[in-house]
């Protein structure tokens, strides 16, 4: 980089260099200005692991060179472990750095609106406060490297569905308490380099384009100088991204947009100012991360093997236990299932790892137990059984011990760019558990999957170990949990429900043109305990193998709007293990609808067989404080406040009620609240009581008829016109190419159901720069006449 500052550099710019650095040379490097010594720099992917594609593989996300294949984030949440998740971030920065990879794409901090989410495996939890809190333990540990972040995906993106163009419909509270909130505090503690704006439009705007959560919100309020950059292809049209405060476009849309940008510089349209504003801080990052990196020489994999290792072990979540686990290393144990020897162990998308090594439990228990057998189940390939699968696994858990059933959700049910419509495993893993679990009482069910599952036959199973997306050295350390090496050091980071249609957004629409989030404030345990519905696994929820003991737990209000909670965690058990305090409020006096509680406070404590320690757990204002649409603020009303402690949102072991705030405070005033002040399953979320929340009516919320086709359109909504049949095959085969997917039919299927969710917005990413934006206008034209006249056709036929 030059010795130049980022003002003398643009002083000695064209418009034309200065256009070009607002947009990617490439998929993943900035442009480079040899003439003034500007360096380009690499961004790459991703959250659990680096993905450097090989030279000339583009936007392949199985061509790349190796890497540590972390935990994914649904297991590193299920921690709560932010001291180990720095750990797990400065690793990702040593392989970033060795990869000469300046900024890596994460973390994702969007919440777990719905349990079908197909990229929840990238996400840390359903709660604001665990989420920030280890999104922010994530950013320190990269950027103590000397490597660049991207908190993402920046915001209200929960769905996979339409994600491009669905326009997610929040209300005000809803918006700063939870899905803000996830962010808020890494954006303002950590200084992540740089954040990533979502596809998706937040009531009404595009994400990328939207002047007041980037400029308002993200740096007026927050303070964030860094680099706003799109996700890949979300940035449509510069002249309305850069004013609003999204400064770069990846992977851009080809250099022929640079001159329609130059000449809106030249008109006026987009300000000069708005433009080198957004290329000093592109020069900034480039300053701060364009160092030249150690090479991949320096990174200890085998030590990084072991902290992968290390971390599945401390997110893996004991779900029941009736005292079979751990298991003696000298019994004769069944393994069944595929998985248990091909494991899925990390999600499917743009996060996808080619990992260094791959750790099997299959292989990790033959190595530390005398007896072990194998039987397949079920095909790993298929997720189908035959009959002498199923036989053959029942015939070896008759002869054994104790039976471990390997089961989860394959690839093609939980991927990026998919939701799931249900949370059925597939339906041979069903059979597969029923039929060993009578064959065998001592039968242990391990999961393996990125998001909760229904479970029928958690209640005829003694033990059931919930091992996520464990990375890849997840089968090593489901060993080790299993024969109580370790520590199933986990608690779960969202709510299991019992099924999915006892979910509040399983009854809400879901598009065609929006999201309306009517359950506002009531996402996940915030429902369920609010409206008193049982759940299969709750929040916080894990067991141990050990017993504690908490004492002396006090609470003591520092101020009017800070309080400490103390108490006494105690070891009981005769062997090491870890324990996790939450810390709830409930805000008794409240004059606007909250939740029943809400989580704001919490510590993971480890502690040796007999030891004790003081835990103290501060909580500030913001616990106490509630998002008032009326003053635009966060208020604290004064009055009575009751914090539980738990060991989950169920199992509260301690409260204690404290008063806070002024007493001359000023109250809000309250509209009516209808259902939201109590809610219940039976009434849901009417539409009236929604608009009323919003103080609007909502959007249309239909799709665009043939021949009004928008650049928001979804592919998908295209297909009763022939024109855009054809259009889908013709991007389902160039999707496959572009990704650099294998020609399988489980792949090529899971494709399909991707390119249906794309728009014409991001056609000129999709078509590697083939389409540019003129070529894109050109052709949703063409679709839209073709469209029309098909209807006409149509109608003069059924006329």
């Amino acid at each position: 980089m030059t010795d130049m500052t980022p003002g003398e550099l643009i002083a000695r710019m064209t418009d034309a260099e200065k256009v070009s650095l607002t947009a990617g040379e490439d998929a993943w490097t900035t442009t480079a200005i040899a003439r003034l010594g500007i360096p380009s720099i690499r961004l790459g992917d991703g959250p659990h692991g680096v993905r450097k594609p090989h030279a000339g593989s583009g936007m392949s996300m199985f061509d790349s060179h190796p890497a540590t294949c972390f935990p994914t984030a649904a297991l590193l949440g299920s921690t709560w472990d932010p001291a180990l998740m720095r750990l797990v971030g400065e690793a990702l920065g040593r392989e970033a750095a060795g990869h000469e990879v300046a900024v890596l794409l994460g973390p994702g901090v969007n919440l777990k609106r719905t349990p079908i989410g197909g990229r929840n495996f990238e996400y840390f939890s359903e709660d604001p406060h665990l989420s920030s809190r280890m999104g922010a333990a994530w950013v320190a540990g990269v950027q103590s490297t000397g490597v660049g972040a991207s908190l993402k995906h920046f915001a209200a993106n929960n769905t996979e569905q339409r994600r491009y163009g669905i326009d997610a419909v929040v209300d005000e509270r809803a918006l700063r308490e939870l899905y803000l909130a996830s962010f808020e505090h890494i954006v303002v503690e950590e200084r992540p380099a740089t954040v990533m704006a979502a596809y998706n439009k937040l009531n009404g705007e595009h994400c990328s384009e939207n002047p007041w959560l980037l400029g308002t919100v993200l740096r007026g309020e927050w303070g964030f100088d860094g680099v706003v950059l799109s996700d890949w292809g979300a940035v449509w049209d510069r002249t309305l991204s850069i004013p609003a405060g999204a400064d770069l476009a990846m992977p851009g849309v080809g250099r022929s947009d640079d001159r329609y940008v130059r000449d809106a510089v030249r008109s006026g349209v987009l300000g000069r100012a708005d433009l080198e504003e957004s290329v000093r801080r592109i020069l900034s990052l480039i300053e701060r991360y364009g160092r030249t990196p150690n090479g991949t020489g320096g990174v200890d994999l085998d030590g990084h093997h072991q902290l992968a290792r290390r971390a599945a072990a401390a997110g893996t979540v004991l779900l029941k236990n009736d005292g079979l686990l751990p298991l003696d290393p000298s019994s004769r144990i069944a393994v069944i299932g595929a998985f248990a020897s091909e494991p899925r162990f990390q999600g499917a998308g743009s996060s996808h790892v080619v990992a260094t090594r791959v750790d099997t439990l299959l292989e990790a228990l033959g190595e530390s137990a005398a007896d072990v057998t194998f039987s397949e189940g079920y095909d790993r390939a298929s997720s189908a059984s035959s009959a002498e699968q199923v036989a053959e696994a029942v015939t070896a858990a008759e002869a054994a011990d104790v039976a471990i059933v390997v089961v989860g959700l394959p690839e093609t049910f939980e991927t990026e760019g998919v939701d799931r419509s249900h949370l059925r495993l597939p339906p041979a893993h069903d059979r597969l558990v029923e039929a060993v679990r009578k064959a065998n009482a001592r039968t242990v069910v391990v999961l393996q999957n990125g998001s909760p599952v229904e479970l029928p036959w958690r209640h005829d199973v003694p033990a059931i170990v919930e091992g996520y997306l464990g990375g890849q050295a997840g089968g090593s350390a489901l060993a080790d949990v299993l024969l109580g090496v370790s520590e199933p050091g986990g608690r779960l980071a969202e709510t299991f429900p019992e099924q999915y249609t006892d979910h509040p957004v399983s009854h809400l629409p879901l598009g065609r043109a929006a999201l309306e989030y009517r359950e506002s404030l009531y996402l996940g345990y915030r429902w369920f305990d609010s409206a008193h519905e049982d759940v299969a696994f709750p929040f916080g929820h894990g067991l141990s193998y050990t017993t504690f003991e908490w004492a002396d737990a006090a609470v003591e209000a520092v101020g009017d709007d800070t309080v400490e909670v103390c108490l006494v965690v105690e070891n009981t058990g005769d062997r090491a293990g870890s324990e996790v305090v939450q810390v709830y409020v409930h805000d008794v006096d409240s004059s606007v609808f909250r939740p029943e509680q809400e989580l704001r406070g919490f510590a993971k404590v480890e502690l040796d067989a007999g030891e004790k320690r003081e835990v103290v757990i501060r909580l500030g204002a913001r616990a106490f404080q509630f998002w008032s649409p009326a003053e635009s603020a966060w208020v604290l009303e004064p009055g009575r406040f009751e914090l539980r402690l738990g060991r989950s949102s169920r199992d509260i072991l301690w409260h204690s009620t404290v008063q806070l705030g002024r007493p001359d405070a000023a109250v809000p005033h309250v509209a009516d609240e209808g259902v939201y002040r109590a809610p219940r399953r039976a009434s849901g979320f009417p539409a009236a009581d929604f608009e009323r929340l919003l103080g609007r009516a909502l959007p249309t919320n239909t799709t665009a008829q043939p021949g009004r086709f928008t650049l928001d359109t979804a592919i998908r909504d295209m297909q009763r016109t022939r024109v855009g049949r054809i259009l889908f095959r013709y991007m389902q085969r160039q999707a496959v190419r572009t990704i650099g997917a294998p020609d399988e039919h489980g792949v090529v299927e899971v494709a399909g159901e991707v390119v249906a969710q794309l728009t014409f917005r991001m056609l000129p990413t999709v078509s590697e720069g083939l389409l540019g934006r003129r070529g894109t206008m050109r052709l949703l034209r063409v679709v839209n006449l073709l469209s029309r006249r098909g209807r006409r056709a149509r109608g003069r036929r059924t006329g």
